[in-house]
């Protein structure tokens, strides 16, 4: 798929692993809408790189159908491009000092993070679908987020887990769903990055998240994401495949 000219949308772009995808894409010739939460960050990331901002609540289908309206309406090659990459992981165990945890902790996380990349899909191919096929039979192409934890979650992520390894499941069965219409759908499983879900931590404590991994020993860096994510673009092979980005990190029970 060729980014130049295209239309395209990260939902989750106003920050981190989605804003560093969204320099990149603009920087690239795509048409980009940052949809995202943080509507006022979102339109603050618009006006520097030049691209448009929408108010988006992953898990609401309204507001989601109308950040992908948004991106159906700059026109041009139509909505070509999704990176979805909203999400939140917030820690809780299953059994709290109190007992059980509320039900509702681990509902809000699978709620924003597996609901959301269903909602955000569900509504990103049904106008992908109806683009004119390109030279290569390609219509269009989804990026969505994991992590490792889907395969290596630790304590205190039981929901954070679940809802990640739930996007590791879906990726397949969804590619071949829309292989029929030139769709691809490529998740990535990153490791530990430079991301705002890190950031309120204490420098000695990034600096011992950076030491456990392999090669390169430090945290990823969400230019690194967005580049895996463009090569995901780019390559027509890549097609119901999840990607660990990680320096080859397998993370500790704790």
């Amino acid at each position: 798929m060729k980014i130049d000219g295209a239309a395209a949308i990260v939902f989750g772009g106003a920050s981190g692993l989605g804003e560093a995808t969204v320099r990149r894409l603009v920087a690239a010739g795509a048409e980009v809408v940052i949809a995202d939460l943080n509507e006022q960050r979102a339109q603050e990331l618009a006006a520097d790189v030049g691209a448009h901002a929408a108010a988006c609540d992953v898990t609401d289908p309204e507001s989601a159908a109308a950040a992908v309206s948004r991106a159906v309406a700059l026109g041009g090659r139509g909505l070509r491009i999704a990176v979805i990459s909203a999400g939140l992981g917030t820690p809780a165990k299953l059994i709290g000092r109190d007992g059980p945890t509320a039900l509702e902790s681990f509902a809000k996380v699978i709620q924003v993070n597996l609901i959301g990349t269903i909602n955000a899909l569900r509504l990103v191919a049904g106008a992908m679908v109806d683009n004119s096929p390109e030279d290569d039979g390609e219509r269009g192409v989804c990026v969505c987020t994991a992590s490792i934890a889907a395969y290596d979650g630790q304590i205190g992520q039981v929901a954070y887990a679940a809802s990640k390894g739930g996007v590791v499941g879906l990726t397949l069965p969804v590619a071949r769903e829309l292989a029929g219409k030139g769709v691809r759908v490529v998740t990535i499983a990153p490791g530990l990055f430079e991301t705002p879900m890190l950031a309120g931590l204490p420098d000695s404590a990034r600096e011992a998240l950076a030491g456990v991994t392999p090669f390169p020993a430090r945290l990823g860096r969400p230019a690194e994401y967005a580049e895996l994510a463009c090569h995901i673009i780019g390559n027509p092979m890549l097609n119901g495949e999840v990607i660990r980005l990680d320096g080859a990190l397998r993370m500790a029970a704790r």
